[in-house]
């Protein structure tokens, strides 16, 4: 209990501690708007405590199946934070943010082609958008989508080569899955290789998909201006990690499947070995 106390803890704090790295690292944010940080840091990191603080799932997946969601807060506490740097940069430039800057610059240029995911959300910029805006957005497109396709590249070699999660003992599907009951819609394994497919394909659809129906929708209504860093920050992190986490989220799927196919080979031969030998 004092073991899944501490951890509810920390992960609690880490929780704020992501939330408001933009806030402490880029200078410049208004007083409401550091109000807004702190009462969302505070909220994200109380409902943060009391899941990992409970016995009994809710609504987080793969709660028990390490690092699944380590690798995903990485992933999103990295991007945040190289993109508050770059950020940072704009105003008070150091070596590292020109560094970051730099790489990300290298990176935006290289997968900035037509139809690319980056360069789907360069056009999704107004008209007449300064050339200083259009690069700051190119540069933190490119390294928040390095980002994503480092821990999808990660999460990929855990699971094929290392084993995920079988080397971690038995694969508890009420603690990891909550949201899936076993009991309805047909046989596990046909839903578990479909929900699978269905977040891999939308994980590979949403970068071209969410810039394709912001600009017709900037149109009706008020564009979302990504010359604030904080909206630059956080709309650029959304869009590369939310596709990301569906992908992991079909492979973990798909390995599940795998695994409970597996199981049930072996308990028909089993069961076909011990009615031989009666």
């Amino acid at each position: 209990m004092i073991a899944r106390l501490y951890g509810a803890a920390i992960r609690g704090l880490l929780m704020a501690l992501m939330i408001a790295v933009p806030a402490l690292i880029v200078p410049g944010m208004s007083a409401d708007a550091t109000q807004a940080t702190v009462l969302i840091a505070l909220l994200a990191s109380f409902l943060t405590f009391v899941e990992y603080n409970s016995s009994s799932p809710s609504i987080v997946e793969f709660r028990d199946a390490a690092p699944f969601n380590r690798l995903r807060f990485a992933a999103l506490f990295a991007t945040v934070f190289m993109l508050s740097m770059i950020c940072k940069g704009q105003i008070d430039p150091t070596l590292t943010t020109k560094a970051l800057t730099s790489v990300g610059t290298i990176v935006g240029n290289s997968i900035d082609f037509p139809y690319s995911p980056v360069r789907m959300v360069v056009l999704t910029l107004p008209a007449g958008t300064d050339y200083e805006v259009v690069e700051i957005v190119r540069t933190a497109a490119g390294l928040a989508y390095l980002a994503s396709l480092s821990v999808m590249g990660a999460f990929l070699v855990l699971v094929r080569i290392l084993g995920w999660p079988s080397r971690k003992g038995a694969f508890n599907v009420w603690v990891n899955l909550p949201m899936f009951d076993p009991t309805t819609g047909g046989d596990v394994l046909n839903r578990l290789s479909r929900d699978a497919r269905i977040n891999i394909a939308f994980g590979f659809l949403l970068p071209f998909a969410i810039p394709a129906v912001v600009k017709p929708a900037a149109d009706l209504i008020n564009p979302i201006s990504l010359e604030n860093p904080q909206t630059l920050i956080w709309t650029m992190s959304a869009w590369a990690f939310l596709p990301a986490s569906m992908i992991m989220r079909g492979i973990a799927l798909q390995r599940i499947a795998e695994m409970i196919r597996d199981q049930r080979k072996r308990a028909y031969a089993t069961a076909e070995n011990e009615l031989q030998v009666a």
